[in-house]
């Protein structure tokens, strides 16, 4: 951006457990999607991973907030202030001026027109000035580098924080689609629970999130198995501290549930495809994106049951965000985006 530029553009991936924003063919934010704010004066005391280091220990002084929620906006103010603070976290090459942001913002497949309507006054409250929005299945589908607009059906698969979206895309439309309410936070919960039930340990998300990193599997045999995680934590009991080595084996059975369901989605939406397009996936395989597509033995475990193979696109936590920065550019071209 010049001197006497005042407008930016900028793609964000707002997801419910990280927002990405891209600027010029770069990530130039990527970080947690909480927002920490006074309990004095309901300012914003941190944004991101400073705001995400303060859950649990901000006493009656901060409140630590995740705006999102299932993938949708469940607190407008912390969202606004959200977005306004990872804005001011790109680095600008003039500080004279407050650019005017022209954005384009991933929103689930499944989102009903008051919840866009939600994300786009929250942008445009925090500066946009310009706001479109796309579907995050097409996005990822758009960062894998598929061609969209082409006649042939593909199918992408994107295991978020809050949603699990399943899309069907053709000729530059989502034929079919499926959301869930089943991802990367319905694991942690069931982590959380596994840990106070069979080792009666006390743990909180963060400890959970990084058990799910290391250990996290579908399922209960893998060719390459991690080494097992040790935890540090209070008894449930007696509060005293303990600590337990864990096994991906014993994720995988806490996870069962959840990736069951993940499972039974996929097949429903296949269920919904049609038949000229259903050859076409079975042609191409099924695309893996966001952070879930990282869970060990996923793609395996999917590939197996389905019986059409599943395909991790190489960088998964940032597909949709890739998608939504070369959507920007395409504004004009693209007719699928949302005014």
């Amino acid at each position: 951006m010049g001197l006497f530029s005042l407008t930016q553009e900028i793609a964000i991936d707002l997801g419910t457990a990280n927002t990405i924003i891209t600027c010029n063919d770069k990530i130039v934010v990527d970080e947690p999607s909480v927002v920490a704010i006074s309990m004095a004066d309901n300012k914003m005391v941190a944004v991101g991973r400073k705001a995400q280091q303060m859950i649990g220990r901000g006493g009656n002084m901060v409140r630590t907030v995740r705006p999102l929620k299932d993938g949708v906006i469940a607190d407008f103010y912390a969202c606004e202030m959200m977005i306004r603070g990872m804005i001011k976290l790109i680095p600008r090459q003039s500080k004279l001026f407050s650019p005017q942001l022209r954005m384009v913002v991933g929103i689930p497949s499944s989102s009903t027109e008051v919840e866009i309507r939600a994300v786009r006054d929250s942008s445009e409250h925090a500066g946009g000035r310009d706001v479109y929005m796309i579907f995050e299945p097409m996005a990822a589908a758009i960062g894998m580098g598929i061609d969209v607009e082409a006649a042939d059906g593909c199918m992408v698969v994107d295991i978020g924080g809050g949603t699990t979206e399943i899309a069907v895309i053709s000729l530059g439309g989502i034929v079919s689609n499926k959301s869930i309410k089943i991802a990367g936070d319905d694991f942690n919960a069931d982590i959380i629970e596994f840990m106070g039930r069979m080792h009666n340990l006390r743990i909180d998300e963060p400890t959970a999130e990084r058990i799910k990193m290391q250990v996290g599997s579908a399922l209960p045999e893998l060719d390459n198995p991690p080494e097992d995680f040790v935890v540090v934590g209070p008894n449930k009991v007696t509060a005293l501290p303990m600590t337990v080595p864990v096994s991906y084996q014993e994720i995988a059975h806490c996870l069962e549930k959840s990736v069951a369901k993940i499972e039974n989605a996929v097949l429903q939406a296949l269920e919904q495809t049609p038949p000229e397009l259903y050859a076409d996936i079975v042609k191409k395989g099924i695309f893996l994106a966001g952070g879930g597509a990282l869970l060990h033995g996923l793609a395996k475990r999917l590939t197996d049951k389905i019986q059409i193979q599943f395909h991790v696109a190489e960088d998964p936590l940032h597909c949709v965000a890739r998608g939504t920065g070369i959507a920007l550019k395409n504004v004009n071209n693209f007719n699928f985006l949302i005014r």
